[in-house]
């Protein structure tokens, strides 16, 4: 649905006037297919947020390859999840500290197996010129409040690469940074927005009419989902990606309730079609 009809639903429903649903959906552009997205890559079968992991997705056929952007102390901009590298690498200390050359030399692919040694923290620009064009690319802009104008760097790196008019959604920003979001619109109005959230309160129908004014996706844990959720974000244009499957148990329900996206560590849990 194009932003102008979503923004007057979004008014609609704001100004408490809205039809009953059924007079003004929009049905799913994805009604009978289900999008895999390889969450930090394919995060199941190779260290996170590396190459490795997102080679991986791709050879699985993974939609789109999910990952979280930083800031390094001298403004690189890298890709990584946790706010420190202690998890995931051989280093200790905030992502924000280390120069992109310090960050540069820890391993980041020894937690996961000894068969990933030596595998590095990629640069935001790295992972785009690789695999732009190859698969989606859903950006996590992960705790923007700590980078001040992050939002404006991965603006122009997308623009540099002519990836802020994407074909077919395969650029989607996200993060649990609502205000974030909203700059970022601002910045690549033509550029798909994605709100996360694992809090019940932000599913309100006022909240998800707020969200319809600058977002394209409402992105919530799985343990939110259901089907009057999925219809009321479809009702207003927007569409739902859900995270994060683990377990292959755990896709079934989101399949039945319509959601589009799921974001999963394992994309082979997930079938092309809704309806198996």
């Amino acid at each position: 649905m194009n932003r102008v009809r979503k923004t007057l639903l979004a008014a609609t429903v704001l100004t408490g006037l809205l039809q009953p649903l059924s007079v003004s959906a929009a049905p799913s552009e994805k009604a009978d297919r289900v999008d895999t997205i390889a969450h930090r890559g394919a995060s199941g079968y190779a260290p996170e947020n590396t190459m490795a992991a997102f080679r991986k997705a791709v050879k699985m056929k993974a939609d789109y390859i999910e990952l979280d952007v930083q800031a390094t102390k001298d403004g690189k901009l890298v890709v990584i999840h946790d706010t420190t590298v202690d998890r995931t690498t051989d280093g200790t200390g905030k992502v924000g500290s280390f120069t992109w050359d310090e960050l540069r030399q820890l391993d980041a692919g020894s937690f996961f197996g000894p068969e990933f040694a030596g595998e590095r923290i990629p640069s935001f620009e790295e992972v785009l010129d690789e695999f732009r064009g190859k698969t989606g690319i859903l950006i996590e802009l992960k705790s923007p409040e700590l980078y001040p104008g992050i939002e404006e760097k991965v603006a122009d790196a997308l623009a540099e690469r002519n990836l802020d008019k994407p074909a077919n959604e395969k650029i989607i920003v996200q993060s649990f940074n609502f205000d974030s979001m909203k700059t970022f619109h601002k910045l690549l109005p033509k550029v798909p927005i994605g709100v996360l959230t694992s809090n019940k309160e932000d599913l309100t129908d006022e909240k998800l009419a707020e969200f319809a004014v600058y977002s394209d996706y409402v992105n919530p844990t799985q343990k939110l989902v259901t089907k009057d959720l999925v219809d009321r974000i479809h009702d207003l244009g927007m569409q739902i990606s859900v995270w994060t499957v683990r377990k292959p148990e755990e896709v079934e329900p989101l399949l039945k309730a319509g959601v589009d996206d799921i974001i999963t560590d394992y994309p082979d849990y997930v079938p092309r079609n809704k309806h198996k």
